[in-house]
């Protein structure tokens, strides 16, 4: 964080200091909420959770260098005490943004947000120094707690935000206002909260409505209620896209035998080819989104085709690949999904596994509300249309959907199997894989499938499903 004294930082979010021999002492660290990443001269934000309350570690942070604790109450060591720890750290975000001059890009949507965050962060970071939400910390917490990780040398600010319901991302643009806004796709994730796909584009709309006159709007050409969002805006508008219309586009779009898209990169200065290293066609729309946001910031084609083929994945379980000595090939995409990226995880499996097995270790795609049952049908009628050699559905009520599905599209039969739990995929998997093969996993993170791919790649404990 940029260097402030504690007396700053009091006034800046309205708390009284207690404590405090000196309140000229400068926070010259990071500011965390876990205690286990304190370093000297970090602040400290004290947060009740349901199990663990964080003024109960202020004795320790302090003594592990933590320059004073950001709380809701006194705690017998230096402390700035605000009424609400959460609107405070929002507060004091809201004032380093404003002392920065980094250009803020904001970015939400449906589905691909964490992957195409890390894909402009890396683009961007070969322009100036970056500074990005680290995994997919998007929410009122993880995105301050990021915007004031950036210092003085910080020329670009990434920022993922996410949402639970219409007003939330207008709450975060209101702490860390956005000179870039994008918006990738409206599809189903967490429907059952939002209501429909359009109270979804009502929310993730909100993302362009602050941006200042001379900001700019990156909308998806190829969908629909993602263009209609440039009424929202008064901030100049680029599309990106396959669509003949986007400003930045993609062009004679192909896989490679082990299914890393390959595309001529199209934008308003030129063009320049693609490679990518990451895994499944889903991921041009996400190379094309960051390339627009690079464009606009002043990138030439040549130079952010180079970035996009050399980009990796930052973020782990997202399209995350291990070769097994044995041949086997474990694509662990178990972080999250819903039915957009369900699919698009299951087009790359059948592109990756042509002349080989396929695997398809599916679960539960959770907040989908009235749409569950017919999403986890369509989602394994998919697997059957794209030939994945064997469905094995984790889990309860919406893996039993999974599997009915594949069975009444295909009439599988053994193609297609039910299982309780993680354990009981592990154990189906080791008896049948054969050198060759190529396996998928994925569901909602609450699942925990990650846990199977760790078993079968052997970086879980002792390569064995962890308990939960």
């Amino acid at each position: 964080m940029i260097a402030l004294s504690l007396a700053e930082i009091a006034a800046v979010v309205g708390g009284q200091t207690h404590d405090i021999p000196d309140p000229s002492v400068q926070v010259t660290g990071p500011v965390v909420r876990d205690s286990r990443e304190v370093r000297p001269g970090s602040l400290f934000a004290a947060f009740v959770g349901e199990r663990v309350d964080g003024h109960d570690y202020a004795q320790a942070v302090v003594e592990a260098g933590a320059v004073a604790v950001l709380a809701s109450r006194p705690v017998g060591v230096p402390a700035i005490v605000v009424d609400d720890v959460q609107t405070a750290l929002g507060a004091l975000a809201r004032h380093v943004v404003r002392r920065l001059g980094a250009t803020l890009v904001a970015l939400t949507g449906s589905a691909g947000k964490t992957s195409t965050k890390d894909l402009i962060a890396q683009v961007l970071q070969r322009k100036a120094p970056t500074v990005f939400t680290p995994q997919s910390l998007n929410n009122e917490i993880g995105l301050p707690l990021t915007a004031l990780t950036a210092t003085e040398e910080t020329r670009f600010l990434v920022l993922e935000m996410g949402a639970r319901g219409v007003g939330h991302i207008r709450y975060l643009t209101g702490l860390t206002p956005p000179k870039i806004g994008l918006v990738l796709n409206v599809g189903t994730a967490h429907i059952g909260e939002f209501g429909g796909r359009e109270q979804i584009a009502q929310a993730k709309g909100e993302i362009v409505e602050g941006l200042p006159e001379d900001g700019t709007a990156v909308l998806n050409a190829d969908d629909p209620l993602v263009r209609a969002m440039a009424s929202r805006t008064k901030a100049k508008v680029v599309l990106f896209g396959e669509s003949a219309e986007a400003d930045v586009r993609a062009e004679n779009v192909r896989l490679t035998d082990s299914g890393q898209p390959v595309f001529r990169l199209r934008t308003p200065s030129g063009a320049g080819d693609v490679t990518m290293r990451l895994y499944g066609e889903h991921h041009v729309s996400n190379a094309l989104a960051a390339a627009a946001v690079a464009h606009e910031l002043g990138m030439s084609a040549d130079e952010i085709a180079l970035a996009l083929s050399e980009a990796g994945s930052l973020s782990r379980w997202r399209m995350e690949v291990t070769e097994r000595p044995d041949g086997v090939t474990i694509v662990n995409d178990a972080y999250n999904a819903n039915p957009e990226s369900m699919r698009a995880a299951l087009k790359a499996l059948a592109a990756m596994g042509k002349g080989r097995r396929t695997w398809a270790v599916l679960g539960k795609m959770a907040e989908l509300g009235d749409e569950a049952l017919a999403e986890h049908d369509a989602v394994g009628r998919l697997a059957v249309r794209l030939n994945v050699s064997k469905l094995v559905a984790v889990g309860g009520t919406e893996a039993s959907w999974l599997q009915l599905g594949a069975y009444n599209e295909g009439s599988w039969g053994e193609e297609s199997v039910h299982v309780s739990d993680a354990q009981a995929a592990v154990d189906l998997l080791r008896s049948e894989l054969r050198p060759g093969d190529v396996v998928l996993v994925k569901a909602s993170r609450s699942v925990g499938l990650e846990s199977v791919a760790q078993a079968l790649t052997g970086t879980g404990a002792e390569g064995e499903v962890a308990a939960r």
